[in-house]
C-alpha cells in the first residue's frame, strides 16, 4: 500500500520534493496556506501589468533542464526560454554604464577596455570558477548534509580542497582584477549571498562561471511559468495539490507524526516533508518537546538579505533601462556592511530594476512599461509605509537622475513589499527574502539538517537547509529529502 506523504508548501522546494516522490510510488498531498502556488514566485495581475512577486534572474539553466530530465521532460515542453544579449546593464554614474554581452569574445574584449590583460586573466578565473561550479552543482549540493561520512571520499576531499573554501572571495577576485569596475562586477551575485565578499569563500566565484558562461535567461511571459510547469509535472505524477491550509499542529504518536492538522481538515500523514519556513515549523507548528533546535540557535544564524520591493506600472517606455539593471552609483562596502555586519536601513543603497517588458509583450499594455525595483537590506528591521515611501523616492530620484528620463510622473501602479509582508505570506524567519547565508560556518553539515531529530518521519525542505537559497538550490533540496524518504519508507 502507498504511504501517504503531506508535502507543507507549494513553493519550489515543496514542488521539487512532491513531484519526486510521486514518482517514486508514494501518494503525495501538498498543503499550501496561500490560495495560489508559487511561494515566493507567486504572481499577480493588476491594471493590465503580470508582475512576478519574487525571483526574476534565470540563471543555472542546466539545473532546471536537469530537473525536468529526470521526469522525461524538457523544460521545452513547458516554457519557451530566452537568452538576454545583453545579460545587464550596471549604472555606475549618469551616463556611465556598462552592458554585459552574452557571447564570450564580446565580453572578453569589454575587459580588455577596461583593464589591458584582463580577459586572459578572466579565462582563468572562469576556468577556476567552472571546476568549482561542476564539483559544487553536480555533486556538493545533492548530499544530505546528515554526516560528515558523506564527504568521506578521496577525489571529493581533494575537490574541496581545490575548491578555495578557506580564502575570501574578495581576496580571490583581486588576484586576478585591479580595475575598480571589473572588481565590482565580479562581486555583485555576493551581495545576496548573505555576507560581504571578505567574508564569503572564493569557491563562491562558481556563480560567477553560472552568469558570465552559462548566461542570463528569461522564460517568456514571466519566472510563474516556471511554477506552472512545474504545478502540471506534479498533477501528471498525480500530486493532490490543496491551496488555502495552513498548517497549525500535528497529532503525534510516540515518535511519529500519524496527522497534519489545518484550521479546516485532518490529513493522515505517513510521512511529512516541511517546505514552509523552517524556524516556523521547528518553532510554532511542533510542540517544544520534538524542536529539532532552541530559539537561541535559531537567533545566531546569519541570514541572506531581506528585500524592499517595488512593483511599479508605468504609462510610458523607458529607453535607458534594459531587461536587468544593476545600479552600482555607489559604493557597495557600506551597504553590504548595513545588511550584514551593521544591521540598519541603508544610507547609501545599491538597488536593482527588472523591466521585463523590454523582453515580453505580454506583461504589460502596448506602450506601457512593467518595472520591478528591488533593494536588498538586512532582515528583521522595523518596516513600516514611512521608511518604504521614503526609500521609493530616493530610488526613483536615482533612476531619473542617473538615467535622464522622467520617470515618477509616468507611474499609474505602484505596489511594496518587504519584511512584514515575508512574514505574514511565508511566515519567513526574521521576514528574510533568501533564506540562510552561504557563509562557511553554514555549509553541508553545518545548516539545518533535512530531518527531524526527534521525529522518525519529518523532513525539512528548502532554503534554511541544505544546498541553501536561490531557485536552482531550492530545487535540488526537494530532490535531496525526497531521496533521504525512499532511502527510510521505501
Amino acid at each position: 500500500m502507498k504511504k501517504n506523504i503531506i508535502v507543507i508548501g507549494a513553493g519550489f522546494a515543496g514542488l521539487s520534493a512532491a513531484i519526486s516522490l510521486a514518482d517514486k510510488g508514494f501518494s503525495v498531498k501538498i498543503l499550501e496556506k496561500n490560495s495560489v502556488t508559487g511561494g515566493r514566485a507567486r504572481y499577480f495581475k493588476e491594471q493590465g501589468f503580470t508582475f512576478d512577486m519574487g525571483p526574476s534572474w534565470y540563471w543555472m539553466p542546466d539545473v532546471f533542464e536537469s530537473f525536468f530530465n529526470r521526469f522525461g521532460k524538457k523544460t521545452s515542453d513547458y516554457y519557451e526560454l530566452v537568452r538576454l544579449d545583453p545579460s545587464y546593464r550596471v549604472f555606475f554614474g549618469k551616463d556611465d554604464f556598462l552592458d554585459i554581452p552574452a557571447e564570450m569574445q564580446a565580453i572578453n574584449q569589454l575587459f580588455e577596455s577596461l583593464e589591458p590583460g584582463s580577459s586572459t586573466q578572466l579565462q582563468e578565473f572562469l576556468k577556476q570558477a567552472a571546476y568549482k561550479y561542476e564539483v559544487g552543482i553536480n555533486n556538493l549540493v545533492y548530499k544530505p548534509g546528515q554526516s560528515v561520512m558523506e564527504f568521506m571520499d578521496v577525489k571529493l576531499l581533494s575537490d574541496v580542497i581545490k575548491m578555495d573554501i578557506f580564502q575570501s572571495f574578495s581576496k580571490h577576485v583581486r588576484k586576478f582584477f585591479k580595475n575598480d569596475k571589473l572588481i565590482r562586477l565580479i562581486e555583485f551575485p555576493i551581495l545576496f549571498l548573505g555576507a560581504t565578499p571578505e567574508n564569503t569563500p572564493a569557491l563562491y566565484s562558481l556563480m560567477n562561471y553560472a552568469d558570465i558562461a552559462l548566461g542570463t535567461w528569461y522564460p517568456k511571459g514571466g519566472m510563474h511559468k516556471i511554477i506552472e510547469a512545474m504545478v502540471a509535472l506534479a498533477k501528471e505524477k498525480g500530486v493532490e495539490i490543496i491551496t488555502g491550509e495552513e498548517v497549525k499542529v500535528f497529532d503525534i504518536d510516540q515518535k511519529d507524526i500519524t496527522k497534519v492538522i489545518t484550521e479546516n481538515t485532518e490529513f493522515e500523514a505517513d510521512v511529512v516533508v516541511a517546505g514552509a519556513d523552517y524556524h516556523h515549523i521547528d518553532k510554532q507548528v511542533l510542540p517544544a518537546d520534538f524542536s529539532n533546535y532552541t530559539e537561541s540557535y535559531w537567533d545566531k544564524r546569519v541570514m541572506a538579505p531581506s528585500s524592499l520591493i517595488f512593483y511599479v506600472g508605468l504609462n510610458k517606455k523607458l529607453n535607458k533601462l534594459i531587461h536587468h539593471n544593476l545600479f552600482f552609483d555607489r559604493d557597495l562596502g557600506p551597504h553590504a556592511v548595513e545588511i550584514y555586519e551593521n544591521p540598519k536601513w541603508p544610507t547609501e543603497p545599491l538597488f536593482y530594476v527588472s523591466v521585463t517588458s523590454k523582453t515580453d509583450e505580454t506583461v504589460a499594455e502596448e506602450g506601457m512599461e512593467n518595472v520591478f525595483i528591488l533593494m536588498p537590506v538586512a532582515p528583521d528591521l522595523e518596516d513600516n509605509e514611512e521608511i518604504r515611501e521614503k526609500y521609493f523616492n530616493i530610488i526613483v530620484d536615482r533612476i531619473e537622475n542617473i538615467t535622464g528620463e522622467k520617470f515618477r510622473e509616468h507611474i499609474i501602479y505602484t505596489r511594496s513589499y518587504a519584511h512584514k509582508d515575508f512574514k505574514k505570506d511565508y511566515h519567513a524567519f526574521k521576514g528574510n527574502a533568501y533564506g540562510l547565508a552561504n557563509t562557511l560556518m553554514q555549509t553541508a553539515i553545518l545548516k539545518p539538517g533535512l530531518k527531524n531529530k526527534k521525529l522518525n518521519n519529518l523532513y525539512y525542505t528548502g532554503q534554511l537547509t541544505v544546498p541553501g537559497p536561490g531557485v536552482p538550490p531550492s530545487l535540488i533540496s526537494g530532490i535531496v529529502v525526497a531521496d533521504e524518504v525512499e532511502k527510510q519508507f521505501s
